[in-house]
């Protein structure tokens, strides 16, 4: 048994194996959390200038009650936790990677401390967290170098997923809310027969009425499968053209998708009742999620070449020949 783990380390196995070497090997760690403890502080107690918050002018905590409230931007209080795990996947890289202070990055600060001056000046709150994100990019460049600025791109970028929409996403979500109310009732009503109708984002028939409501316009959905695809472009594919191909998948899959659960909703609610249609809706969206999930991977496999497969069968490789 002692030998079969020791073969074969878990991942925390291998985080306190591997982490005390990465901390020793980064150097001017001081100088970086230092500068990002005032740079922290700036948005902590000057961050936010939105009527109403006057008595909270912390960026952070205007920016977690959004997550909080809203469903469709639940996702950005995870964010964070997902870059820092992309980064620490990238460990080994930013181990090697030549570190010395680069002051052209200083350019990135100074930009996003400009970007953050207006952000504070029109109320826009979304501005300054987009700010408070470069700026920390530029940090890192600036304590570590251009190599580890390239290394962290992708990771980085996608702390964009942190800003939320709000009512912004309104000119996105009433034409997609249009369409898939248009879509799951044209296939219920020709396909299958069904008597049911749309006026609309309303949806009804004899027996039960819906409304495809901003929730359920595929936004959320659409976001989730946009940072899965990133995530999954990135750490599959090293050309640029797999990778959009990918990302640019997630768009029809998950429109796809929610017209298929609606469609499903109706058929349930036509056959069973009112009760079994909301049902279906409020309970079983993770079925067609992971439905989602599994197209996605099958194109992925479908754009995989024989020298990406052999390279990650070589990072398995690898990762199990680790010492624990």
């Amino acid at each position: 048994m002692t030998e079969k783990k020791k073969a074969n380390p878990t991942l925390l196995e291998e985080f306190r194996a591997d982490f005390p070497r990465f901390w020793r090997g980064i150097p001017d760690k001081g100088l970086f959390f230092g500068l990002l403890a005032v740079w922290s502080a700036l948005f902590q107690f000057w961050g936010n200038a939105v009527f109403g918050w006057v008595d909270t002018p912390s960026m952070f905590h205007w920016a977690y009650f959004v997550h909080d409230t809203a469903a469709e931007d639940g996702h950005g209080k995870l964010i964070p936790l997902v870059v820092l795990g992309l980064l620490w996947w990238k460990h080994d890289e930013l181990l090697a990677a030549p570190k010395r202070l680069w002051w052209p990055a200083l350019g990135l600060v100074l930009g996003a401390l400009v970007l953050h001056v207006l952000g504070f000046m029109v109320q826009q709150t979304r501005i300054s967290i987009i700010a408070y994100c470069v700026g920390v990019y530029g940090l890192t460049g600036l304590v570590w170098g251009r190599h580890w600025l390239h290394a962290t791109f992708f990771p980085m970028f996608l702390l964009a997923f942190c800003v939320p929409f709000g009512t912004l996403s309104d000119p996105i979500t009433l034409p997609l809310r249009l369409l898939v109310a248009k879509a799951s009732v044209g296939f219920a009503h020709i396909v299958l027969g069904i008597s049911v109708m749309s006026d609309g984002t309303y949806i009804f028939s004899e027996g039960y009425q819906y409304d495809v409501a901003a929730a359920c316009s595929g936004l959320r959905s659409l976001t989730a499968l946009l940072i899965i695809t990133i995530i999954y472009g990135f750490l599959t594919f090293k050309t640029n053209l797999k990778r959009c191909l990918i990302i640019g998948s997630a768009v029809p899959i998950a429109i796809v998708g929610n017209i298929v659960r609606l469609t499903l909703v109706i058929v349930t609610a036509d056959a069973f009742g009112n009760e079994a249609g909301v049902f279906v809706e409020t309970k079983l969206g993770f079925v067609t999620f992971a439905i989602a999930i599994a197209c996605m991977l099958g194109i992925g496999y479908l754009l995989r070449d024989e020298v990406e497969t052999k390279r990650g069968a070589a990072r398995r490789v690898s990762m199990e020949a680790k010492p624990a």
